[in-house]
């Protein structure tokens, strides 16, 4: 069984690369490793900042309810960002498909996400109700990069306009449109060449598709328009398929 991951924010000021010590876990992720885990001293664990630095740990005991106490066995150096980076430009999903979206990306290995108001999004983030759906994103990213293990969790970016999108796209070494439609000037993603560093955007569109204004724009950004396969994908899976065959053809998971 692998180790489990805490998120800390202090661990890597408090100790140098390579050094041990002793730490207190606690707070929310305390307790969820003492009253949730159950963790036992003499288990091993991980702490992360979630932005490439980490810890090995051993658990030497419990303080209450909400406190664990480990050693810090020792500190990394901060965990390079692999390449090429992986951003999804992920429209606004119906419901909790957009929660759905980003844990899975997350799971696969994604490091960005922006999500993106499309012409034809039925959900819209507007006022407290944008900020509270953007803080559920990111709180599942959080969460979704602890469950798969990961040190250095997804970017999940502000929402974004159109034009935002396609300055995005503009400037990326390789940009995707996601479409359904096997017709004229759209590729196979699994045939594209691939860039081995910089970075990779993908766009995908809401349940309606991707408006052919939007389309167009984002091609004069130099996006392709791809296709994954003779399937169609929903708007909530379709970048995590995409993501997963770009991590393939690039290296990153070998």
């Amino acid at each position: 069984m692998t180790r489990p991951v805490f998120v800390v924010e202090r661990f890597v000021q408090q100790s140098e690369p390579g050094s041990g010590g002793r730490y207190v876990l606690d707070g929310p992720e305390g307790r969820h490793a003492v009253s949730v885990k159950r963790l036992q001293p003499g288990e091993d664990v991980i702490l992360t900042d979630g932005a490439g630095r980490w810890a090995d740990c051993v658990v030497l005991g419990t303080e209450g309810k909400d406190r664990l106490i480990v050693q810090l066995d020792s500190v990394s150096e901060e965990e390079p960002p692999p390449q090429p980076r992986i951003t999804v430009v992920q429209a606004l999903p119906k419901g909790d498909r957009g929660e759905l979206a980003v844990e899975t990306m997350t799971e696969v290995g994604v490091d960005a996400i922006v999500p993106w108001q499309a012409a034809r999004c039925i959900t819209q983030w507007r006022g407290e109700r944008g900020l509270k759906a953007l803080g559920k994103w990111r709180a599942t990213a959080r969460e979704a990069g602890k469950q798969s293990r990961r040190i250095r969790f997804p970017e999940i970016a502000d929402a974004a306009t159109t034009k935002q999108v396609a300055s995005l796209l503009a400037e990326a070494d390789f940009a995707a449109v996601l479409h359904s439609d096997f017709d004229h000037g759209r590729w196979p993603l699994a045939t594209a060449e691939l860039p081995e560093e910089g970075e990779i955007v993908l766009v995908v569109g809401p349940e309606g598709g991707v408006a052919k204004d939007e389309l167009a724009l984002f091609q004069e950004a130099g996006a392709r328009a791809c296709v994954l396969g003779p399937t169609v994908l929903r708007t909530s899976t379709a970048g995590t398929a995409a993501a997963a065959l770009v991590l393939g053809r690039t290296g990153r998971w070998s």
